[in-house]
């Protein structure tokens, strides 16, 4: 997965269209996600389009916890793009870091409410919502 601030420098370069179809573009590369892991729990509340995130901690490592890595899927192309910019945010980071992150702010530079229409962006704020609660819980579960 690309970094958030390499996909901002691209997406700084782009127009209108050309951003739909960036954003079409990451929501591709994102790792699969097992229909078996896309149920009610994981389901996004809020969202115009079914949006599932599950989060994975990955084993500790010799240099301390471990980190909190994300499968996740849209049925809609775009919606499926925005899930990939708020991963990038904060794949593969500790649960600790991830659950105090302030992802709408690593965000703001997207500028989505004014490039997107509010029922794609409607539900971006639940996502974060789970994604941070997610991180959470498994951090407190590592303390």
């Amino acid at each position: 997965m690309r970094t958030l601030d390499d996909i901002l420098e691209e997406y700084e370069f782009l127009d209108g269209d050309e951003r739909y179809r960036l954003l079409i573009e990451l929501g591709r590369e994102l790792e699969p996600m097992p229909d078996a892991l896309k149920t009610d729990a994981t389901l996004v509340r809020g969202c115009s389009a079914s949006v599932w995130v599950y989060p994975v901690e990955e084993a500790s490592t010799e240099k301390g916890r471990g980190r909190l890595h994300f499968l996740a899927d849209s049925n809609a192309a775009i919606t499926k793009g925005i899930v990939a910019l708020v991963l990038a945010a904060v794949q593969d980071r500790p649960a600790a870091e991830v659950a105090e992150a302030d992802i709408a702010e690593r965000l703001a530079p997207f500028d989505l409410k004014n490039q997107l229409s509010s029922n794609r962006t409607q539900g971006v704020p639940n996502m974060i919502a789970l994604v941070r609660q997610h991180a959470a819980r498994l951090a407190a579960q590592a303390s």
